[in-house]
Parts: C-alpha cells; structure tokens; sequence
C-alpha cells in the first residue's frame, strides 16, 4: 500500500519537473527571440522581458516538488553523509515534518493575500507595454508550496518505506500501480 502511495506521490513530482522543463524551454525560447529583436532589429519588447522573469520564478517554484523528490535539495551533510540509511530516513521525515510543511503551511497562508489584493485591485504591470493579470504570476507562489506539500508527503512516504524495509535507500517505485 505505501509502495503504491509513493509512486502516485512520484508521478506528481516527476510531472512537476516535466512542467518545470517545459517553461525553461519555453523562457530560453523567449530570451532568445528578445535578444535577437534587440540587439539586431533594435526593437524590444517590455511584455517579453517581464514574461522572462515570469517564467524563470514559475520553472523555480514548480521545480522545487521535483527536486525534492530527487533528493536534490541543499542540505548540511557534515554528519548526514555518515549515518546508515534509516538513520537517514529518520532525518528525512523529522525536516520535513518539523521544518519543510509548517514553513510551506505559513507561505500558502500567508501568499494567498497577496494574490487576493493583486486580483481585487486589477494589478499590472507599472512598465508601459508590461503584462495586466499580475495576480496570474502570484498565484503561482501559494500553488507551488502546495505542490511542494504535495511531494513532501511523498518524501516522507519514500522514507518510511526505507525505514520499514519495503524498498532499498536508492531505489524509487517505477510502476507500483
């Protein structure tokens, strides 16, 4: 049952990375036609730009459920690296259950404001030429914490797996369902 778990947890994690993938392709695709339009037809485009930092904060925060899922989040490994596996797995489920849900928990609540006020307002853009619907790009903040959540009750799920015996340190469920 908890293999089955994990691997529906993974499959929301590993589509979150695909989704991250396909905007860092889509924002190299718009670097790169604002920078051939500026420095050689000298005409630019301030929506472009904006959609350029809009894309890199999306492929960010959809990005971080994913790299969760992989392990492949910054952490201290001073001791970590020398305990055993369920050890390991220990640490794994005490951050994210102390530390990783209640700071996700308080930046959903306290993000889901801040696009409230954008949208009631009809936020956009201060450039002339900017993108209108800012509240569009806010909301991806308090959306990807709640993926994030998401995948940690995956990770967590991993890790009981590895503390109950039920798959190796290393290994990840492919096709469990």
């Amino acid at each position: 049952m908890l293999l089955r778990l994990e691997t529906l947890f993974d499959r929301f994690s590993d589509v979150m990375g695909w989704i991250a993938g396909v905007l860092n392709l889509l924002m190299l695709v718009n670097v790169f036609y604002d920078a051939i339009m500026r420095y050689f037809f000298s005409t630019g485009s301030i929506a472009l730009q904006e959609t350029e930092w809009h894309l890199f904060a999306m492929v960010f925060l959809f990005g971080i459920a994913y790299g969760l899922k992989e392990d492949a989040h910054v952490r201290v490994d001073v001791l970590y690296d020398r305990f055993s596996p369920r050890k390991k797995a220990i640490v794994n489920i005490a951050g994210t259950v102390l530390f990783l849900l209640p700071l996700s928990v308080l930046i959903i609540e306290g993000s889901v404001w801040y696009v409230q006020e954008a949208y009631s307002s009809g936020e956009v853009s201060g450039d002339p030429g900017g993108l209108s619907h800012r509240w569009l790009i806010k909301l991806v903040i308090p959306a990807s914490f709640l993926f994030l959540v998401v995948s940690a009750v995956g990770f967590i799920i991993h890790n009981l797996n590895i503390i109950l015996g039920i798959v190796a340190p290393q290994d990840r469920p492919k096709e469990a369902l």
